[in-house]
């Protein structure tokens, strides 16, 4: 009989060993990450008590219109970027024409004193990706991660009016990577400690 993998099972394994080491207290509440295909939700609990201090969720209606007055706002920004990019490719291309031939340099397949095409540069990252996680540099323009980012936001602003500011991160058995990630980056440039 050929076993399949359940993803699920698996997830829920890893979140149970997790649990039995991350207990939420009145004084450092457990900041609980549940991750659906479509959505994200976000709880503090406390759990000496058996209580949900503040949620926040991609459900809301609030969140959703303000991810999508977002998105509204950076839809000029790639090609703005890409013009940029062009233009600083260029004045490369520039540079090089005008450093002669040494001896050093490649030659193509040819064997008769052509270039080798070096490789493409590497995309010139903007300050806002230089602050990011490891885990959400090259997806921080994705729409799910940036609604989980402002959920992360959110749940922060939430507890800190409830007056928590220590949170430990429960992850729920996800990988610490993409949405994940996002939601306990938005929380901690929020104000929340973990």
């Amino acid at each position: 009989m050929i076993k399949r993998f359940n993803a699920n099972k698996a997830r829920l394994r890893r979140h149970r060993r997790v649990r039995k080491r991350v207990q939420g207290t009145a004084e450092r509440p457990r900041l609980s990450v549940f991750r659906s295909a479509e959505h994200i939700y976000a709880q503090i609990i406390d759990d000496e008590h058996g209580q949900t201090l503040v949620a926040a969720s991609s459900l809301e209606q609030a969140v959703r219109e303000a991810a999508r007055s977002n998105d509204a706002r950076s839809a000029s920004g790639p090609a703005v970027i890409q013009q940029e990019q062009k233009a600083s490719a260029t004045t490369a291309k520039a540079a090089k024409a005008d450093v002669p031939a040494g001896k050093g340099e490649k030659v193509g397949k040819g064997g008769k004193g052509e270039k080798a095409t070096p490789p493409p540069a590497p995309e010139s990252a903007s300050p806002e990706d230089e602050n990011l996680p490891v885990g959400l540099k090259g997806i921080a323009d994705n729409h799910k991660v940036g609604l989980a980012r402002s959920i992360g936001l959110l749940i922060a602003e939430r507890a800190r009016e409830r007056g928590i500011t220590k949170v430990v991160f429960d992850r729920g058995g996800y990988i610490y990577h993409g949405r994940v990630a996002a939601l306990a980056a938005g929380a901690r440039a929020g104000g929340l400690d973990f």
